[in-house]
């Protein structure tokens, strides 16, 4: 069962005139499908904040998460830097998408094709309390890689 979507007001750019809002590809999709309104050519190794044309106000008490195409990323190397990426409520500007070639070639970007997901997430603020001592796990301190390989 799918929980009733948020509603997000969208505003199309002038380097977005043209182009796909972003969509989600089937019913079943959790992330609508991002395109980039630049050609854009990434060298290996290399990162880049590509433009997607839009900007968007997203409801307070949410959050819009940017992650990566799993097809792009197996076959080409290319992924999101900082993915998940948050777009917060309060951000009004121009969506872009950092994005790294981990490839052994250059990768060229077409405006619009896809390449990024959007998520809508809750978020949920918190309140640190500052204490003397945690209680105990069976983990206790141990850190990366400390619970097996």
């Amino acid at each position: 069962m799918m929980l009733p979507p948020i509603r997000i007001a969208v505003k199309r750019l002038p380097n977005g005139e043209s182009l796909p809002l972003p969509a989600y590809a089937s019913e079943g999709a959790a992330g609508m499908d991002v395109v980039s309104a630049e050609n854009v050519t990434i060298a290996p190794g290399a990162r880049a904040a590509v433009a997607t044309g839009f900007a968007m106000a997203i409801p307070a008490g949410y959050e819009v998460q940017v992650r990566p195409r799993s097809g792009l990323a197996l076959k080409h190397g290319l992924t999101c830097l900082n993915a998940p990426g948050t777009i917060d409520c309060d951000y009004r500007g121009e969506v872009k998408v950092i994005l790294a070639n981990l490839g052994s070639v250059p990768f060229e970007i077409a405006r619009g094709e896809r390449i990024a997901q959007l998520v809508p997430a809750p978020v949920l603020h918190a309140t640190l309390d500052e204490v003397d001592a945690l209680d105990e796990t069976m983990r206790g301190e141990g850190g990366f890689g400390s619970t097996g390989r």
